[in-house]
């Protein structure tokens, strides 16, 4: 393991030097990998799984029409790499759990009596080992339970695969029957185009990714927006204004300059007036938002954010509330000033993202 010293906290991570790719087939050899779910992190580990060279076959529910077609335009044959999921987990010796959580919770009592004696369940995330009470997932003693979550959506690890930069995943074991529960966790990380991947427990994962969700890459980020992009439209500017002052310079400019080299770099190599404000202003938005954060960790932490999505995800009419939800999104005026925005970048990088997403799927119905 790399010793690598993290803001001065000096932590162990498995790179793809010290466990190549050939190791993590010689690991997996005797495996075959089954990927229970094709909608969101489905496809993306399992063609970077098949790319590099292990078996793997897809357990899809057929009703699912637009996951088990993706599944078929991708290449997978129906009975003879693509099946129903009840039968491709008796195929399996590693049985991926990748539809949602609250699916998850539906299909365990029919996945359960697949597993057989030194089988591997495996997760990216986890909600259902962890909240176990709520979910009822609770595995056989006589099974190996391990972990890869990659920090990314679905199209991220597919598109840095196909770019071979890999994206950084985290992993655990929660359950070592066969001795080599680490190992295989390792190894599937490798197969599925992890940068790195760096060690920690279901529950750290679940804690931290559900609070990450909620708060800055996602709820908190669109909040803030959201926020912004009307005072300025109360204030008189333009929607093409308020959308370039809030989103475009951010996701187009500024997020990449932190992604290279961080904030300060990034604060570095803008006009001495933008670093003044920000420096001035960071410390207030902490403040207004922290105690937000503990709220929001401390519901994690209890379960109450695990409740709330079993009940509105199981519900019968997600799937309709979900869509009329993110309509209402993409309906919203600052979005539609987005897509007006984004048709009128340059050709030639819209084709690049074009490429970049070939064959990677967004939201699915798993």
């Amino acid at each position: 393991m790399a010793e690598i010293d993290f803001g001065g906290v000096v932590e162990a991570v498995i790179t793809r030097d010290e466990f190549p790719l050939a190791k993590a087939l010689e690991v997996l050899k005797d495996e075959t990998i089954v990927v229970i779910g094709y909608g969101v992190q489905g496809p993306a580990q399992s063609l970077n799984m098949r790319d590099n060279g292990f078996k793997v076959i897809i357990g899809q529910a057929p009703k699912f029409k637009n996951d088990w077609d993706r599944a078929v335009g991708d290449g997978w044959e129906p009975g003879k790499t693509l099946f129903d999921i009840e039968e491709a987990a008796q195929k399996g010796t590693i049985v991926q759990m990748l539809v949602s959580d609250a699916a998850q919770k539906a299909i365990w009592p029919a996945v359960k009596e697949c597993l057989n004696e030194g089988d591997a369940l495996y997760f990216s995330h986890g909600f259902s080992i962890v909240f176990r009470d709520q979910t009822g997932v609770v595995p056989p003693e006589n099974v190996d339970v391990i972990m890869v979550a990659p920090k990314g959506s679905g199209t991220s690890v597919r598109r840095n695969f196909l770019s071979g930069a890999g994206i950084n995943s985290s992993f655990a074991v929660d359950q070592d029957f066969t001795g080599n529960a680490r190992e295989r966790a390792l190894a599937v990380g490798i197969g599925i185009g992890s940068g790195y991947l760096f060690p920690t427990t279901f529950a750290d994962e679940v804690h931290s990714d559900l609070t990450g969700e909620r708060g800055v890459l996602m709820g908190a980020l669109a909040g803030i927006m959201e926020a912004q992009y009307e005072v300025l439209r109360e204030k008189g500017h333009s929607p093409s204004e308020a959308f370039n002052e809030t989103v475009e310079e951010l996701t187009e400019s500024l997020i990449r300059l932190v992604g290279e080299n961080g904030m300060d770099w990034m604060y570095s190599n803008c006009s001495a007036t933008a670093q003044r404000g920000a420096l001035d202003w960071k410390p207030k938005f902490k403040e207004a938002v922290l105690p937000v954060f503990h709220t929001l960790y401390e519901r994690v932490a209890s379960g109450q954010e695990t409740a709330r999505v079993l009940e509105a995800c199981g519900a019968p009419d997600y799937q309709v509330q979900l869509t009329k939800e993110l309509d209402e999104l993409g309906n919203s005026e600052m979005w539609r000033a987005g897509k007006a925005t984004r048709a009128l970048r340059p050709k030639e990088a819209a084709k690049e993202i074009s490429a970049d997403t070939k064959g990677v799927t967004g939201r699915g119905s798993n």
